[in-house]
């Protein structure tokens, strides 16, 4: 018997996250005599507390496809809603809201957080008797979720766009630097990762050859900011200029935090900057060379700039989320859909799957056996690791009049059949 479905997203968007919807529609469409409708948690699980489900099953075929090159969230939303323990009114709410509209599937895209939470639900669901099948679907740019030795899951999806993004923009920064060096020989970028390493990592991947004056400040090195203003001033005076890649996570001290309600710090939120703070020190403790250190903060153009996927990781995204449609069908509840490497020299990726309970709140932190002996660099180990994910060419965006074409869905939602309802934690 046909049971309905609903996909859900959560966290940060990435520039591939709509590859991984298209690919559990896509999954879910092979399969019309085990999914009935399918429908979409407007902004997460929020939208499923509020019983805002977005038909998918009413959107013309053209806007699906147009999925597999639309960035970000903004299709059907992402919400940073994390359901905690003691709030048992919003297990309670879920469960009546997948009881009345007769789900029997439950995707979830996200990250570590959102595994959590797909993990409560699928928990939960068990212990009450309802069949209800929750599966997760990984999804992060800051590729830490997982196991630190890579046998649970290689790499999430989002990692290898924004890893391409941050090899193509070192290599325009570098361009920058060489000719604005005499009166700024210091660049200092900040990049997003939080305190795990694998973004700033990526820079590497534009300059493999190590031909630029670059220093990766990643949290695993272990330096700090009175460790800068020597180690950038040696750079200077082998080579007359020095870019400077720090992680959003580098501790320089209190920046104003701000917090999300993962409990994460929002760095975009807050009052200070690291790669501000960075840059106050060294000018405030002097430069080896004439000139000042100077400092570019790049955004959300990281996670939601569709020219900069990576091909790879949009196939991969679309079939982890596909994939995730047959371990529901075929395994049951309590699983995420995974993406592992084959062995050998040349890369191909392959699908596997993880226990809900194994990812859930992990956070894998780029292995300091990929540090170099400086610590301000990483080693051709993870070059190898990390370069196939960023493709050969680009993508290919439908364009009209000159401007992306972006899937756009109709405001199709589902009947409401349950009473209005504010999320615990919004009250």
């Amino acid at each position: 018997m046909a049971r309905n479905a609903v996909v859900a997203q959560s966290g940060g968007p990435s520039p591939v996250i709509n590859s991984s919807l298209k690919g559990v529609i896509d999954g879910c469409r092979a399969y019309p005599a085990r999914f009935g409708k399918l429908y979409g948690g407007w902004h997460g699980i929020e939208g499923v507390l509020k019983e805002e489900l977005l038909d998918l099953s009413a959107q013309a075929q053209r806007e699906i496809e147009l999925l597999a090159t639309t960035p970000a969230a903004g299709v059907i939303g992402t919400c940073r809603y994390k359901l905690k323990g003691q709030q048992a009114e919003d297990f309670d709410r879920v469960l009546q809201v997948f009881k009345a509209h007769d789900v029997g599937y439950f995707f979830y895209v996200g990250g570590n957080d959102s595994m959590d939470t797909a993990h409560k639900i699928s928990r939960l669901a068990g212990e009450r008797g309802l069949d209800l099948v929750v599966t997760g679907v990984p999804k992060t740019i800051d590729n830490d979720v997982g196991d630190p030795e890579f046998k649970l899951l290689d790499h999430t999806p989002g990692y290898g766009s924004v890893s391409r993004y941050w090899a193509y923009y070192i290599q325009n920064a570098n361009e920058e630097n060489a000719g604005a060096c005499t009166s700024d020989p210091v660049l200092v970028m900040q990049v997003m990762g939080r305190k795990v390493g694998f973004i700033p990592a990526a820079t590497r991947l534009g300059d493999p050859e190590r031909r630029m004056p670059m220093q990766i400040y990643m949290p695993a090195s272990g330096y700090t900011l009175e460790h800068m203003p020597d180690l950038v001033n040696d750079e200077l005076k082998r080579s007359g200029r020095c870019l400077v890649v720090v992680s959003e996570g580098f501790d320089v001290g209190g920046l104003g935090e701000k917090y999300d309600s993962f409990g994460h710090i929002d760095y975009a939120a807050s009052e200070n900057t690291v790669a501000q703070a960075v840059i106050n020190y060294l000018n405030r403790k002097g430069l080896a060379a004439r000139g000042r250190a100077a400092a570019t903060v790049s955004g959300q153009d990281q996670r939601d700039t569709s020219i900069f996927a990576s091909t790879v990781d949009l196939k991969e995204a679309n079939e982890v989320g596909r994939h995730a449609v047959e371990v529901a069908l075929t395994v049951g509840t309590g699983w995420m859909a995974t993406i592992l490497r084959k062995p050998g020299p040349i890369y191909q990726a392959c699908y596997d799957k993880a226990p809900l309970d194994k990812v859930a709140n992990s956070e894998r932190a780029l292995p300091t056996s990929w540090l170099s002996r400086n610590k301000l660099d990483v080693t051709d180990d993870y070059v190898r690791y990390a370069r196939p994910l960023i493709g050969e060419e680009w993508p290919k965006i439908v364009l009209e009049n000159g401007l992306q074409r972006f899937a756009r869905f109709r405001m199709v939602f589902a009947d409401r059949k349950c009473p209005a309802y504010v999320p615990e934690g919004h009250r």
